[in-house]
């Protein structure tokens, strides 16, 4: 089965028009990047509840775009340039190709393309045709929860 993809199209500023499109990571790229992200969110002391770390790109769809701020800089901006790696451009019709630092002149489109990828990869989550038994666990943060603490630097 092929990749989704999906196309952007930006519409403000200097990148009016301009078209993206964005192609799903492979599953095993995607899991590596979602344990990443879990572990860093985890460094950066932040509670994550019990058994959503083992979920994968699941368990960040639970654990929140949002967290993913509280990540130190040094640590999310190797995984926010493989996000990225997802994105190409449409210069012209039947024309795409990876990017190139000027292709994108505004910063909101940058957010708005982080904001799509983020979407492409947990579309499958929120499906509703997709059983969510599985993928919700009935897990109360309050009662349960890995609390995971920065370590110390020596």
């Amino acid at each position: 089965m092929a990749r989704k993809e999906t196309t952007f199209v930006a519409d403000t500023g200097r990148d009016t028009g301009k078209q993206f499109l964005i192609t799903e990571m492979s599953a095993s790229q995607a899991e590596n990047w979602a344990f990443r992200v879990i572990l860093a969110i985890g460094n950066a002391g932040i509670d994550i509840p019990e058994g959503l770390a083992a979920q994968g790109m699941s368990g960040l769809l639970a654990i929140g775009y949002m967290n993913l701020l509280k990540i130190p800089f040094e640590a999310a901006e190797p995984l926010l340039n493989e996000m990225m790696d997802c994105v190409q451009i449409i210069p012209s019709v039947n024309v795409k190709r990876k990017l190139f630092e000027d292709d994108i002149e505004e910063v909101i489109t940058r957010l708005q393309l982080r904001k799509s990828i983020w979407d492409l990869h947990m579309d499958f989550f929120l499906d509703s045709n997709q059983s969510t038994s599985e993928l919700n666990p009935q897990v109360n943060p309050q009662e349960s929860s890995l609390s995971i603490k920065p370590q110390r630097k020596r």
